[in-house]
């Protein structure tokens, strides 16, 4: 007797797949050849599908840049996103009541940003993110605006409030904005420099262990904030 077929998913879920497939592909590909660099052929070659599935799939060209910017913030979300909420609750909570956020706890909380960070952007799968982000920081676009604004914003406003409570300064001051742009940097510069960082310490991949070693850093790098020597700016 021969064996019944198994049922074959349905259309929705196949659509479903192959659009999966072509944003983790597009991500890619835009992020190392650009907009104007990447051809139709090289972004349905590299997901697999036919040179139809973008405009079935996202209506032209652009409307797969946009929704690979999307799909990036989504990326991104899944790693940030439960910190990020906590976070803000709490610092909500605390302006409902009227109460001002200690030093201790903001430095609890900028040490979980930043190790989070760590995590999120030494790793392999970050490798095309930081591509498609850099090319954008570069000349930005709309995908920009939409990163910008879903992802990057409100983390910097988080680092902002956070690094003004442990130096009991405005958090919209020039001299905040700067030093948070600054202490960002000092983790995204592990993931934008990856090739120096593995020739510098003999390293010949950042695993674990070395995961480990960043995060240590990070919660170094939150201890050491203190006011400026000559006075904020």
């Amino acid at each position: 007797m021969s064996k019944e077929k198994a049922n074959p998913p349905p259309a929705s879920a196949r659509a479903d797949v192959a659009r999966q497939k072509m944003l983790s592909a597009a991500l890619d590909v835009f992020g190392r050849y650009g907009f104007d660099g990447a051809s139709t052929r090289q972004l349905t070659e590299a997901a697999g599908v036919n040179l139809q599935a973008i405009p079935y799939y996202f209506g032209s060209k652009e409307g797969l840049y946009i929704a690979t910017a999307e799909y990036l913030m989504s990326r991104i979300d899944t790693h940030v996103g439960e910190m990020r909420a906590r976070i803000g609750a709490h610092l909500l909570a605390l302006d409902a009541a009227g109460k001002a956020l200690g030093e201790a706890e903001a430095r609890r909380f900028l040490t979980d940003v930043l190790q989070t960070m760590v995590t999120l952007f030494v790793g392999k799968e970050s490798e095309s993110w930081a591509r498609f982000l850099i090319r954008e920081q570069m000349e930005p676009t709309e995908a920009f605006t939409r990163v910008y604004q879903g992802i990057m914003r409100p983390m910097i406003e988080i680092g902002r409030r956070l690094i003004a409570a442990i130096l009991g300064e405005d958090p919209g001051s020039e001299h905040v904005r700067l030093r948070t742009f600054s202490l960002l940097g000092s983790i995204l510069v592990f993931r934008v420099t990856h090739a120096a960082v593995l020739a510098q310490m003999g390293w010949e991949v950042v695993g674990p262990e070395q995961v480990q070693i960043l995060r240590g850093l990070a919660a170094e790098l939150v201890d050491a904030i203190g006011p400026s020597k000559g006075g904020a700016a």
